[in-house]
């Protein structure tokens, strides 16, 4: 079991060698990683939910939404997404829900990190992480919700 502060250096690590802070990624608040413009790393938002896991979507069902291209494994998963996005987007916009929890944007997810708590997705940089997130969430979110507030007004004053 990782400790939060092992997490938290591991996480600052990861930034250091990429070169990426919480301000590389510009206006857009939804995670398309370090190149192109596709959301979660194009895998299907709505399969988390109605498949229980993690389903690589195609560029065949695909719909823009937030300035980002999303990805479905089907039809129907891209008629569910468009027709309520909120209820299928990743919380903080696809990023590491850990490293938001610190004030960080880490593009560098894992999308088969994942978990649902109280009909919300959340992303992690690893399952290692993601176990520990598990363990603490409702601490993580309530840091997390805090620190996204600050990031989301940042650019905006």
């Amino acid at each position: 079991m990782f400790h939060k502060w092992s997490c938290l250096a591991a996480i600052s690590v990861v930034l250091a060698l990429a070169g990426f802070g919480s301000t590389a990624f510009g206006e857009s608040r939804v995670n398309t990683g370090y190149f192109g413009n596709v959301a979660i790393k194009g895998y299907d938002p709505v399969a988390y939910f109605t498949m229980g896991e993690a389903v690589q979507g195609s560029k065949e069902f695909s719909h823009d939404w937030l300035g980002a291209t999303w990805h479905f494994a089907n039809e129907e998963h891209r008629q569910a997404f468009a027709d309520d996005p909120v209820k299928y987007t990743p919380e903080y916009g696809g990023y590491c829900a850990f490293g938001v929890a610190f004030g960080e944007l880490v593009a560098n997810i894992d999308p088969e990190a994942w978990s649902i708590h109280s009909g919300k997705l959340y992303f992690q940089i690893s399952k290692p992480l993601d176990q520990d997130f598990t363990e603490n969430r409702d601490d993580f979110i309530k840091d997390a919700d805090s620190h996204w507030w600050e990031i989301e007004t940042a650019d905006k004053q």
